[in-house]
C-alpha cells in the first residue's frame, strides 16, 4: 500500500475506441481507491489513447498488485493499459540529465 500524500503515479491506456473505456478504468482505480488527479485522452482514426495522474496515498492493495489488475483489465477489455509509480520517470530524467 501506499504511504504518506505524495504517492502518484501514470495509468496510459491505448486500443480501440468504444464506449465504456474511461468508465471501465476509473471504476477498478475507484474499486481501489486511486484517485484520479488529471485525464487526458483523445481518438484518432479510431485509436483511443488516455493518459490518468493518479494519486496512490490511499490504494488499499499494494502497487504491484494494482499494475497487475490494470493489466488483467486491459486484457479483458482488449486494450494496453500500464501503470508506472511517478519513480520511475523521475529515475529515467536524472539518468537523461547525467553526462558520460
Amino acid at each position: 500500500m501506499a504511504e504518506g500524500g505524495h504517492e502518484r503515479a501514470v495509468v496510459t491506456v491505448l486500443g480501440e475506441d468504444r464506449i465504456g473505456i474511461i468508465a471501465a478504468v476509473s471504476a477498478q482505480l475507484a474499486s481501489r481507491r486511486v484517485n484520479i488527479m488529471d485525464i487526458s485522452q483523445t481518438t484518432v482514426g479510431g485509436i483511443f489513447s488516455m493518459v490518468m495522474w493518479v494519486d496512490l496515498a490511499a490504494m488499499t492493495v499494494p502497487l504491484d498488485a494494482m499494475v497487475q489488475e490494470m493489466e488483467e483489465l486491459g486484457q479483458r477489455l482488449g486494450l494496453i493499459i500500464q501503470m508506472r509509480h511517478m519513480a520511475i520517470f523521475a529515475a529515467m530524467h536524472r539518468l537523461d540529465r547525467e553526462e558520460p
